[in-house]
């Protein structure tokens, strides 16, 4: 088994938002397979650069993703996430 992948946690992590925008950070750090903490302090990035919006329903937390947005690094200028998103959401959802 490989111990890389070919996307960061952040990625991971918002890839999981983006297709249960309701999801407890609890799972999402068990899908990716990291801590809770580490995804915690994953959205509070992702929130702060702009690409979530976190508001409260009740009791849980709902998350919004800024699709529009671009992806960060200058070799993928020109790209956003939508389309990185688009790339990996299940086949049946396309």
């Amino acid at each position: 088994m490989t111990t890389w992948t070919f996307l960061t946690n952040h990625a991971h992590v918002l890839l999981c938002v983006a297709r249960d925008p309701g999801i407890r950070l609890r799972e999402a750090a068990a899908e990716v397979g990291i801590t809770e903490r580490a995804a915690q302090r994953i959205v509070a990035e992702l929130v702060e650069a702009g690409y979530l919006t976190r508001s409260r329903e009740g009791r849980r937390n709902r998350y919004q993703v800024h699709d529009e947005l671009p992806l960060r690094h200058p070799l993928e200028q020109g790209h956003d996430i939508g389309e990185l998103l688009g790339l990996l959401r299940p086949e049946s959802s396309r």
